[in-house]
């Protein structure tokens, strides 16, 4: 089922407390000189039709880069709160969800997750496992279902793909990263940027 540029949302989920580094933005550190957030951007943009963040500070940084942050609307649900804010903030009957610290996250992860979704969304499992925000969801059948499961309480995004029938897309050979720790930091490349 074929997907248009237009029809997609990029939702890079930045909103966490990064306690395990100190409280450094991960969506600010530098890599070669450039943010991981506007890395991400770069390599996603001129596949999507928009582009949101879900961020709980620092909004204006976002937009002296043309970029539109949201804040969860719900506090203290780990990433189901910026899930449930870049849903509500997409209006492309698609949402393409990537944690910001994805590391080796590359372009082509996009048109894959596409070609393994039948309409009901994919989400991609590396060699480290199962990746639950390296996702490609069906906007409209998201909100419901994130609707049903905070009234529940239930906050599990797992838990979501299930209900929605998403399929897994095994990537052999591939690890994503992330970056929790000052050795993750150092292992790949990052450092703080300005004013961190």
């Amino acid at each position: 089922m074929p997907i248009e540029r237009s029809e997609l949302t990029l939702g890079i989920l930045a909103g966490g407390r990064a306690s395990r580094l100190g409280g450094l933005d991960k969506a600010w550190l530098q890599r070669e000189g450039e943010a991981q957030v506007l890395r991400l951007v770069r390599r996603f943009r001129d596949r999507v039709g928009a582009v949101r963040i879900s961020a709980n500070r620092d909004p204006g940084r976002y937009a002296a880069h043309g970029l539109s942050a949201v804040r969860d609307n719900l506090s203290d649900v780990g990433p189901f709160g910026g899930l449930e804010a870049l849903a509500a903030a997409c209006t492309t009957p698609w949402l393409f969800t990537l944690p910001v610290d994805a590391v080796d996250a590359g372009p082509e992860l996009l048109p894959a997750l596409i070609a393994a979704q039948d309409g009901q969304g994919a989400y991609a499992v590396d060699d480290d496992g199962v990746q639950p925000l390296f996702a490609l969801w069906p906007a409209a059948p998201l909100r419901q279902a994130l609707a049903q499961a905070a009234d529940a309480q239930r906050w599990a995004v797992r838990e979501l793909q299930t209900g929605l029938g998403m399929a897994a897309l095994r990537l052999d050979g591939l690890r994503f990263g992330n970056l929790n720790t000052p050795d993750d930091l150092a292992a790949a490349g990052f450092v703080p940027g300005p004013g961190d």
